[in-house]
């Protein structure tokens, strides 16, 4: 990721943590289309902050508005939405993994084809996204931007088929890694998910029409109904027909493989009110809280959560431990890009900046601290010493996911596997005299799998993505020789 536009202080503190892949959102039939997808990519923009688009048609000509930012700072504006009519809609929100940080990269990607405009936007990361650009560069290909999202748009260009739809499966079945991905013509809407389902991707029903998003909590916020998830490997095609009803053809693989979701959409990224897998990821987070409390016990006078992520399973460390809980770290919802200029003795505010201690239910006590998992380290170590500045007599990590040992190549943007906490000390008590903290205990991994799923990791066949923690990569990784070479592609700076 290129940061050249943040400064020192915020690179501090956002390097600490595990950045999340990126949100869609889409709807066909419905004569508010770019209202409802603004609306539902607000409900996702945790999974994105750096940039939002959306696409729509309206009958006979497409329109695009993409901006560097928040949706709402820029799609709460009447005048934007004014400049998207139509009846089929796809919105993207963005965090990059592969591209820098540009507009050029910004989703939804369009592209004016044989078969007519096309535009596509996906969540999470090719493993052969780089072999398949090289690749096509080679045979001549121009490609405009960095995102690997282009990738489908030149494989759709070259495929034999004849329908936009057969195109789009044709080009998808090329690529490799975790993805939901979702297209939209003239008059198709299109889903599809990655073959072990990696990355979520749920259909839902608002007045009839059909709409896909990453989450749950997008359609709830908009009144639709939950109908069921994108099964792994499928592709659902919708399409508007003259008389303006919608057909819906649904195509699955030919030789399905059991479904994988990733572990960390529990553990960090899906917001809390949403249903990932079927599962509740509030009571999946609870339920980590208990078992760490089950898994690693500590006398103390008081939990207190990390927020925002920690808040969920600090309740069921609580729960489980009969220990109060109190929120003890208050944090700043406001922060945003310091305009401060970062000296060194600002620096040192660094953490302060997002999360106060609540001095009145600290001072005096033994603390545990309970957090959803820990990247570097770096952060955890100012709020031991924050913890510790506001008078606790103790303070105690848990830490409600296992140790990090292994970068993602699925859409998480993790830190180099020799920048991560674990693998930078040999032993747990090495790492809890570098945070400085009393103790310091992570949950098991199978006490997470039966968090999430109500058992124990099946180490022949394991039922999540959980490469991070373990090393075992559910598929491929071909760009991994190559990922060093992934940021030097753009040759052209670019300004917006």
């Amino acid at each position: 990721m290129n940061q050249s536009h943040s400064s020192t202080l915020n690179d501090e503190l956002d390097g600490d943590t595990l950045h999340e892949e990126c949100g869609v959102f889409g709807v066909l039939g419905h004569p508010d289309g770019a209202t409802l997808t603004a609306l539902g990519l607000h409900a996702l923009q945790h999974r994105g902050q750096e940039a939002a688009g959306i696409v729509t048609f309206d009958g006979k000509q497409f329109h695009t508005e993409k901006r560097m930012g928040l949706v709402g700072d820029h799609y709460t504006d009447p005048a934007t939405l004014a400049k998207l009519p139509g009846f089929i809609s796809i919105g993207h929100t963005r965090y990059s993994t592969t591209g820098e940080v540009a507009l050029r990269n910004v989703q939804p990607l369009f592209a004016e084809l044989e078969v007519g405009g096309i535009a596509v936007a996906h969540n999470g990361n090719f493993t052969n996204g780089l072999t398949m650009r090289r690749m096509l560069i080679a045979d001549g290909a121009i490609f405009q931007a960095t995102s690997d999202t282009e990738v489908v748009l030149h494989l759709i260009a070259r495929s034999k088929q004849t329908s936009s739809s057969d195109r789009f499966i044709d080009a998808i079945r090329q690529m490799e890694g975790g993805y939901s991905m979702l297209a939209m013509t003239r008059t198709k809407l299109i889903a599809a998910r990655d073959p072990i389902g990696i990355r979520p991707l749920v259909m839902g029903e608002l007045d009839g029409k059909p709409i896909f998003c990453s989450e749950t909590c997008a359609l709830d916020i908009i009144g639709a109904k939950y109908i069921r998830d994108v099964e792994n490997g499928e592709v659902i095609i919708c399409e508007i027909q003259p008389d303006g009803s919608i057909t819906m053809d649904s195509r699955k693989a030919d030789q399905p493989k059991p479904e994988r979701l990733c572990l960390f959409e529990y553990v960090y990224f899906a917001r809390p009110d949403s249903v990932v897998g079927g599962r509740s990821v509030y009571t999946a987070r609870k339920n980590m809280g208990i078992n760490l409390a089950k898994e690693a016990p500590v006398e103390a006078d008081v939990v207190v959560p990390v927020p925002d992520g920690g808040t969920p399973a600090a309740l069921g460390f609580a729960q489980a431990s009969g220990i109060p809980f109190e929120y003890g770290i208050i944090r700043n919802h406001y922060v945003g890009r310091t305009f401060i200029e970062p000296t060194q003795q600002i620096r040192a505010f660094g953490v302060k900046l997002k999360h106060s201690a609540n001095r009145a239910m600290i001072e005096g006590k033994r603390v545990v601290l309970v957090d959803d998992s820990i990247v570097r380290g770096t952060t955890s170590l100012k709020i031991v010493q924050m913890i510790r500045d506001a008078g606790a007599k103790e303070v105690h990590i848990r830490v409600a996911s296992p140790m990090i040992y292994f970068p993602d190549f699925y859409g998480i943007d993790t830190p180099d596997a020799d920048k991560l906490l674990a693998n930078q000390y040999s032993s747990l008590q090495a790492m809890c005299d570098y945070i400085g903290a009393d103790s310091l205990e992570f949950l098991s991994i199978d006490g997470l799998y039966r968090a999430v799923g109500g058992e124990s990791r099946d180490a022949s066949n394991p039922q999540f993505t959980d490469h991070y923690f373990t090393g075992d990569y559910p598929t491929r990784l071909l760009d991994n020789d190559s990922t060093s070479n992934v940021r030097k592609l753009a040759v052209m700076a670019s300004n917006g």
